[in-house]
């Protein structure tokens, strides 16, 4: 075993802009503001993790104080300032772990060196990585460094939660966002390692390597130097699952064959080999629900595009959607989504991944019940079957005996005292009555649903009809009957607080001698407004209590004025406390009290 091994995130970390992996269009930008002049006393690098902030930032300190760059914009490497600086004992860059030194001591050491110009090179850099971790008190002790720092003095600020910067930082600094980096470009770095060290790798292992590293370069290198070492030199597809616990995406190939087949029995089967594996339930449904939307996107070439992976399994991706429909895909998408919502509260986890399979597998496939089920038609008089009408009448109208006469010329019609009777049901809606005809007698004049109904659905409607138009209730009732029913009311509305008082002292009194007119005197406009908008109801409980629909109330204002308190000023009740207390004005004076 060598002594000299370095791990690759370490031995492969890029030394110039043209190395850095996946932030081309941010380098290119670093670069023109190096070879123009106009450089920023302070900058902001921003992003996820592993992304290459801080191999950016001393790139960027080392290319600043290069005294021979080449044309393309780069470090020359020969100069002693970039030699010093790849052997790292440049003092022309200072590095700070804002994570562990994030004290208003720690701040004040580096305002301290700050004063300190460059011995050799034209720049001193000081990076602070994680710089979201300093204390507040350690932000205010930068700011006013990091506002006006000396010509010579240029600050590199690293972090992966921009949030947590207070925003007179922010101000101050010119901001430049990391983006994550894509599993092509992740790809292509992992094979020009394979390459270097002469190791073996299948494309399909590294697209898995890739997927796994999340966006992260350095994560990436890490993740390779693992499999490698636990394959000895020769990674394989397999090699590469069994070493990261990564789902095998040929599981989700055959489970959408089963939601397109309708299988559940095999869906299910499928399931539990993933769960004989050791796979999480849940961790399994996020990768169906992944699946699924690499399927979807995969259906249309101006979204094939949004597929991470190599073209072979890109290929395989855009063979399976064609079976597919893209209702599909949102139904499916849907159910996935709802069981990783509920699967932290289910108490049966696998019943609920099952269950969502079972719907799934419904998805393409109908159930039986369903494809068997009849479906509902309207029926018409023309196409309905003959079935025999009881009379509920002695004499049915004219017009009705005329609509209905097709369907007693195909069955006779039963006879009208062998028909049992039936409730009224909802009638079933026949051809409408011609132009020319009259309505039936029982509807006047008025068109109504009636005009168009036959046979005994007829007659329970007219019945209806009827019964909606109640005689005018005039029982007569005494005084004391109204007030029961008063005081009724306000019994069974204790929420009616302001209504209630008024009701309890202005009490109705009858006017004239009829007996049916009753009056209200309320004291104040707000009281008679209150009774106003609850006399309906309030009337119709009355008119019920004492069966009579002639009742009437008329609230009215009374025209004797109320004895209502005086509003004292804060200084007339102090004036008032004098005159009863006469130690109150001493107090007053003792305390230098007063009324503003």
């Amino acid at each position: 075993m060598s002594d000299k091994y370095i791990v690759s995130a370490r031995k492969y970390r890029p030394s110039t802009f043209h190395s850095v992996v996946g932030q081309q269009s941010l380098t290119h930008t670093l670069k023109t503001a190096i070879a123009s002049g106009r450089l920023a006393h302070a900058y902001l690098f921003c992003g996820p993790r592993g992304v290459g902030k801080t191999t950016c930032a001393r790139i960027f300190a080392k290319t600043i104080n290069c005294e021979h760059p080449t044309p393309e914009g780069e470090a020359c490497n020969e100069c002693p300032s970039c030699k010093a600086f790849n052997e790292q004992r440049s003092y022309n860059i200072n590095e700070l772990d804002a994570a562990s030194n994030n004290s208003v001591d720690n701040i004040r050491d580096l305002t301290e060196q700050v004063r300190i110009p460059p011995q050799t090179g034209r720049y001193r850099v000081f990076i602070i990585d994680e710089v979201h971790m300093l204390s507040q008190a350690a932000f205010n002790a930068f700011l006013k460094t990091l506002e006006e720092p000396p010509a010579y003095a240029i600050f590199i600020l690293a972090t992966t939660e921009k949030q947590k910067v207070i925003p007179t930082i922010l101000s101050r600094c010119q901001i430049y966002d990391f983006a994550r980096i894509t599993v092509p470009d992740i790809v292509q770095q992992l094979q020009y390692v394979c390459e270097q060290e002469n190791i073996e790798a299948e494309p399909a292992a590294l697209n898995v390597i890739a997927q796994k590293a999340d966006g992260a370069m350095r994560d990436a290198l890490s993740i390779f130097d693992q499999v490698a070492a636990s394959t000895e030199g020769h990674i394989t597809y397999q090699s590469a699952l069994d070493n990261l616990n990564v789902l095998d995406y040929d599981y989700y190939f055959r489970l959408v064959e089963c939601f397109l087949a309708g299988d559940v029995n095999q869906s299910l089967l499928i399931y539990k080999e993933i769960r004989d594996r050791g796979f999480d339930s849940q961790f399994f449904i996020n990768g169906l629900a992944q699946h699924l939307r690499d399927l979807m996107v995969a259906a249309t070439p101006q979204t094939r595009k949004l597929l991470e992976m190599n073209d072979e399994v890109a290929q395989r991706y855009g063979e399976q959607s064609t079976k597919l429909a893209p209702a599909f895909y949102y139904r499916a998408l849907d159910l996935c989504n709802t069981c990783d919502l509920n699967y932290r509260n289910a108490s049966s986890k696998q019943l609920l991944v099952e269950l969502t399979l079972v719907k799934l597998c419904q998805l393409v496939t109908p159930q039986p019940q369903q494809a068997a089920q009849p479906s509902i038609q309207k029926i018409t008089p023309a196409t309905a079957p003959a079935q025999p009408a009881p009379q509920a009448r002695p004499a049915a109208p004219q017009q009705t005996q005329a609509v209905a006469q097709p369907q007693r010329q195909s069955q006779p019609q039963p006879q009208p005292q062998q028909a049992p009777p039936r409730p009224a049901m909802p009638a079933r809606p026949v051809a409408p009555v011609s132009a020319g005809q009259p309505l039936p007698r029982a509807l006047g004049n008025k068109p109504r649903f009636m005009a168009n109904v036959t046979g005994s659905g007829s007659v329970a409607v007219e019945k209806q009809e009827e019964a909606s138009v109640q005689p005018q209730r005039t029982e007569a009732f005494t005084v004391e009957q109204l007030l029961e029913a008063w005081q009724d009311y306000m019994d069974q509305h204790p929420q009616e607080k302001a209504l209630l008082t008024t009701m309890s002292y202005a009490k109705p009194q009858p006017e004239g001698n009829g007996g049916e007119h009753y009056v209200m005197t309320v004291a104040s406009p707000t009281e008679q407004k209150n009774v106003e908008e609850h006399k309906a109801a309030l009337m119709k409980f009355l008119t019920d209590a004492v069966k009579n629909d002639r009742l009437t109330l008329d609230v009215k204002l009374s025209d004797v004025p109320m004895d209502t308190p005086k509003i004292l000023s804060p200084r007339e009740v102090v004036d008032q406390i004098k005159q009863h207390n006469p130690n109150f004005t001493q107090f007053l004076k003792d305390f230098d009290l007063g009324l503003a």
